[in-house]
């Protein structure tokens, strides 16, 4: 199956799965289950972290440890939220100040989450052990699920 069919299953089931649902930890530790099972071969890491006391705080994830916290405009993550926008980051290992949870890490995607003001309320994070392995159909429907999260947890 190809990687836009994965993702349109993908978004169809999170849909389903977070409709009406109000346990905010629930759903992301689904949520993040989910796009690891859609993409083994391909996303080593994938969690959320969330906006807390100034700082990314790690959330539900489905992988190897990672880190606890991420401030403000470091890393992937920081830079992702300062910017208010999504990153892709072919070569870890080349963006500057990458904030390295795992050495297994090569390639990166972060998605902002919106809450109901506007404002990111937490990121969507995926890791993967291949160099360039994100495009712009990871952004679109990663983007996506990003738009159904806030819909169903921060309106």
């Amino acid at each position: 199956m190809k990687r836009k069919e994965r993702y349109e299953l993908l978004v169809s089931q999170i849909r389903s799965l977070i409709s009406g649902e109000e346990n905010k930890t629930g759903v992301l530790a689904n949520v993040s289950a989910a796009m690891k099972e859609a993409f083994p071969e391909r996303f080593f890491w994938v969690g959320f972290y969330l906006v807390g006391d100034g700082a990314l705080r790690l959330g539900p994830f489905q992988g190897s440890v990672a880190c606890y916290t991420i401030p403000f405009g470091k890393g992937v993550c920081g830079t992702a939220w300062s910017r208010g926008e999504t990153i892709i980051v072919d070569d870890v290992e080349e963006f500057p100040g990458h904030i390295a949870c795992s050495s297994l890490s090569r390639s990166e995607i972060v998605v902002p989450i919106r809450g109901a003001d506007g404002s990111i309320v937490g990121v969507i994070d995926i890791d993967s052990t291949n160099l360039a392995d994100f495009n712009d159909d990871d952004r679109t429907y990663l983007e996506q699920i990003a738009c159904l999260l806030k819909e169903n947890l921060y309106t």
